[in-house]
């Protein structure tokens, strides 16, 4: 059942207790046995008129009487605020919240927001094409397993092309627990990285039919690694820091698969052509809309 449609029959319910209707037909001749507590309340700037949160619980979304519509996180903290016209009256999300649904009664109308959750997602010591100082960040999520990552690779060179003084591109790893050689492979891709054979590395890996510790140990061969040390950092201490700061980064930015895509910390979820992330970085940029 919808967290939303829970709710409203607990409201349902608590209506026709408080108004003396009808119940008493039905109601058990002992008290049922029901331990509760409270878990989480915090005060309202605005009266609240409609609630829904997202189906992994991270998000609540609270319509006022004053047009808006309050996002909160798990924790009561206010994360932003959505105006929305007079005479909305109920609101619904889709799972995640990437999209607000409203009924407005007074104009009869149904409308549908999207939703972008802004992150600040940490860069420091990641991989990265481009220039440092560059005003637009790509940063990308990606496995070296994921068939998906291998064709996004591409574009995103298209766009570095057009874009090299404005533009750089970040490597975040996120080896998914479902590839046996995800994780050895960004471990074996960094390591490279400590002796500047990363993009080489990188590139190598993703034109493998298929990955596996002889092909790793094969492409660090090619490329003239000095192989003790590679070894050495792959099992590294460091190494592994690195790796799972990754994958905490993209936890914290609500990763859950790959290729996952972030302009200047805005998702980048539909199209993933050169030109639709052209015109975000035109946006980005304040350039004028191409006609």
């Amino acid at each position: 059942m919808h967290s939303k449609h829970a709710i409203f029959g607990g409201a349902l319910l608590l209506t026709s207790l408080l108004s003396g209707q009808a119940l008493t037909a039905t109601q058990p001749t002992t008290p049922s046995k029901i331990d509760w507590s409270v878990e989480k309340s915090w005060n309202l700037p605005a009266k609240p008129m409609d609630l829904v949160y997202s189906l992994d619980g991270k998000r609540v979304f609270i319509l006022t009487n004053q047009s808006t519509v309050l996002v909160y996180d798990n924790l009561g903290n206010l994360t932003g605020t959505i105006p929305v016209d007079k005479g909305v009256s109920a609101i619904d999300i889709a799972p995640r919240g990437e999209k607000l649904f409203l009924i407005n009664e007074k104009a009869k109308s149904f409308s549908v927001l999207t939703i972008d959750f802004v992150v600040d997602i940490n860069t420091a010591g990641s991989p990265f094409l481009g220039l440092a100082a560059a005003p637009v960040s790509i940063v990308l999520f990606t496995d070296f397993e994921c068939p998906l990552c291998s064709k996004i690779g591409p574009v995103l060179e298209k766009v570095l092309e057009k874009n090299p003084t404005t533009v750089k591109i970040v490597f975040k790893n996120l080896p998914l627990s479902i590839h046996q050689f995800a994780d050895p492979a960004a471990r074996a891709a960094l390591a490279a990285g400590e002796q500047g054979k990363f993009w080489e590395f990188h590139d190598a890996l993703f034109a493998l039919p298929s990955i596996d510790t002889s092909a790793i140990d094969t492409i660090a061969v090619k490329l003239g690694l000095n192989i003790d040390k590679f070894k050495s950092d792959m099992a590294s201490p460091k190494i592994r820091q690195k790796l799972d700061q990754d994958i905490a980064d993209a936890q914290k930015a609500g990763v859950t698969g790959t290729p996952s895509i972030f302009i200047n910390g805005h998702p980048m979820r539909d199209q993933r052509t050169p030109e639709a992330f052209q015109q975000k970085i035109d946006a980005i940029l304040g350039k004028p809309e191409k006609k």
